[in-house]
Parts: C-alpha cells; structure tokens; sequence
C-alpha cells in the first residue's frame, strides 16, 4: 500500500502529460478518434513511461502537487501545439489560394476538427493526415512525448523559468513564422499562376472591351487553378516530407531547450 501510495502522484503526472498532449496532438485530437481510445492510448503510454522515467520519482505531498499537475498539462499541450502548428500549415497555404480561385465564400466542415475550413485546405488537409499515417508519423508522435521525460523530468524541471524569461514564447513565435512561411511557399506555385492569370484577364479588358470579364474570370480562374492543382498534387509527397521533417526538428529543438 506504501508503494501505491507513492507510485500513484507521478503516475498521475505522467498522465497528465500524456493525455494534454494527446488532447492537442493533430490526428490523436480529431472528434473521429473516440474518446475513450483517446483515455486508454494516456493510460497505457503512461504505464509505460512510468516503467521506464518514473520508478524512484518522488512527488511532494503538499499543495505544490496542483503547481506540478499544471506544468505537466501546460509541457502536453505546448508540444502538441507546436505539432498542431505545422499541420494548420496546409490550411493556411488553401486559405492562400482558396482566395485567388474565388472558394474563400464556399467553405465547408472539417470532419477531424469540427470546424470550418477552405475547400482545397480541407483536400489538402486530408491528403497531409493520410500521408502521415502513411508513413507511421505517429508513432515518432508517441516517441517525442516518451523522449520529453528525459529531457523534462517530472520530478524537477525549470518550465516555469522557462515561460518568465520567455524562451518558450519566443520558441513559439519562431516556429509560427517558420511554419507561415512554409505555408506561403506551399501555395507559391498557385498563387503565381492565379496571379498571371489576373494579369492576363487585365489585358483582355483593356484589349477588348466588349467582353465581361467578370463573367469570363471566374470560370477562367477556377479552370486554372483545378489544372495547377492537378499539377501539384503529384509532388505534395516531397513538400509534405519536409513540413514533417521541420516539424520534427522544430520539437527536438523544444526539448533540447532545457540541456
């Protein structure tokens, strides 16, 4: 019973972060998975990390176990944001040509989160998570959060200082720039061509005035972009390796913060 009663407040830390990151981590997140796989996934990935990160951890007895729980939740959620964070990448870069094809009134919901989102965002969304499961990203999902208990222990670990002299708010805000202008390059093709085709429209006003290019564009520009998506799409694989590639790296260099 002794052991129990010592065994059972860093088990339970350990859940805590397991099940906050689960909570946040794309793909594990969406409203398809249920809840209760969600609940025994954090308890058996938990059993485990405590066999191998949490025998001989003492946890204190006293009201700093609230501070302890909390940081352990805030570490689960931050690392499936950041996760999350280069997974809106593809949303981002449809929302990018969803607004030159004319598709940005036309959004529909997303099934895996349950919210609005752009047309192809939403396609390229879906290829992205198939991809990844493709090529088992989720079990590196599962060894980054194991490998997060030997960088940050659940015994003692500086988060807090961390968070009040703002390491982890800049870490954040780089990797949301890097992932927005991985986003931008993404959509950089399309948007190129959609632009070329605006100029090319521009001209026929000006050349022909008889034509409505209002009537005209639309069809135009939607012709355009279904062809240069079909263009694209062949090469989403080599673009998606690397978004996961720097997603990876953007989460090491999150745990190699604390050396």
């Amino acid at each position: 019973m002794e052991m129990i009663t010592q065994a059972f407040p860093v088990f339970l830390l350990i859940f805590c972060r397991i099940s906050s990151f689960l909570v946040a981590a794309p793909v594990f997140s969406s409203k398809g998975v249920p809840t209760m796989f969600k609940i025994g996934l954090a308890f058996f990935i938990s059993v485990i990390a405590y066999l191998l990160f949490g025998i001989g951890v003492s946890a204190p007895s006293n009201g700093e176990y609230i501070l302890y729980i909390i940081r352990e939740v805030m570490i689960g959620l931050l690392i499936g944001f950041i996760a999350t964070l280069f997974f809106t990448v593809v949303q981002i870069a449809g929302s990018f040509i969803d607004m030159q094809i004319g598709f940005g009134i036309a959004n529909v919901i997303d099934p895996l989160t349950g919210m609005t989102s752009p047309v192809v965002g939403n396609f390229k969304y879906v290829f992205v998570v198939l991809l990844f499961l493709g090529l088992n990203g989720h079990h590196y999902f599962i060894d980054g959060i194991m490998h997060s208990f030997e960088w940050m222990s659940v015994a003692e670990n500086p988060f807090f200082e961390m968070i009040s002299s703002g390491t982890v708010f800049q870490f954040v805000v780089k990797a949301f720039i890097q992932a927005f202008m991985i986003a931008f390059q993404v959509a950089a093709p399309m948007i190129v061509a959609l632009f070329l085709s605006d100029v090319a429209l521009g001209f026929l006003a000006r050349t022909a005035p008889q034509f409505n290019v209002f009537v005209v564009g639309i069809p135009f520009k939607f012709i355009i972009g279904i062809a240069m998506l079909a263009l694209i799409v062949p090469s989403f694989v080599y673009v998606m390796q690397q978004i996961f590639e720097t997603m990876f790296q953007a989460l090491d260099q999150l745990l190699s913060i604390i050396p």
